[in-house]
């Protein structure tokens, strides 16, 4: 999968409605989409869920509105109504995460070590408050911080106003540095 800017083409509606260069979306989204899935539901899932997106967006194509500029949200909004259809595997890794002990640190990587053993000491505590947050917030803010998704592309992606973003992204964030504030505390 190539790796696009996030620049867009004035071409994504002909891209969608022309069969014959539907491959530019792919090649210009799947990467994005990819990585969102991948952190997501992990890289089992996350291949099956990009090509599951992009097979419903072709057949779809006829529906997608011509006056949207970018169809990256488009794609989003498909890949999460996937992921949520994936629900069920997502809260369990969540929750195998949440368990899991830290990874071990190799001495090749001693120059790493602060950062590696900090970031492992968050990894379980995070994948709990992930799993403990509801659907709508957990999906708002994973847009925003994996899928690097603007306010503006998130609320277009889940068909929601923008103070609703806004707000399950706030809410989502307290939650977390609730969760995560509680093991500052106990080091």
């Amino acid at each position: 999968m190539t790796e696009p800017g996030p620049d867009v083409g004035a071409d994504d509606a002909a891209a969608v409605r022309d069969p014959r260069l539907f491959a530019v979306l792919y090649d210009r989204y799947a990467a994005q989409l990819y990585r969102y899935a991948h952190r997501r539901i992990g890289p089992e899932q996350a291949e099956d869920a990009v090509a599951e997106t992009f097979l419903a967006a072709f057949q779809r194509r006829h529906r997608y509105d011509a006056d949207r500029p970018s169809a990256r949200p488009w794609l989003f909004g498909i890949l999460t109504r996937e992921l949520a259809r994936r629900h069920r595997a997502e809260s369990a890794r969540y929750r195998a995460l949440a368990r899991a002990g830290p990874d071990d640190v190799h001495p090749a990587f001693t120059d790493r070590v602060d950062a590696a053993v900090s970031a492992q000491a968050l990894h379980g505590p995070l994948a709990g408050a992930l799993a403990r947050l509801s659907r709508g917030d957990r999906d708002v803010l994973l847009l925003v911080a994996w899928g690097d998704c603007s306010y503006e592309e998130v609320a277009e992606t889940l068909g929601i106003p923008l103070g609703t973003v806004r707000s399950r992204l706030h809410r989502a964030r307290r939650q977390i540095r609730d969760a995560l504030g509680s093991i500052d505390e106990r080091a």
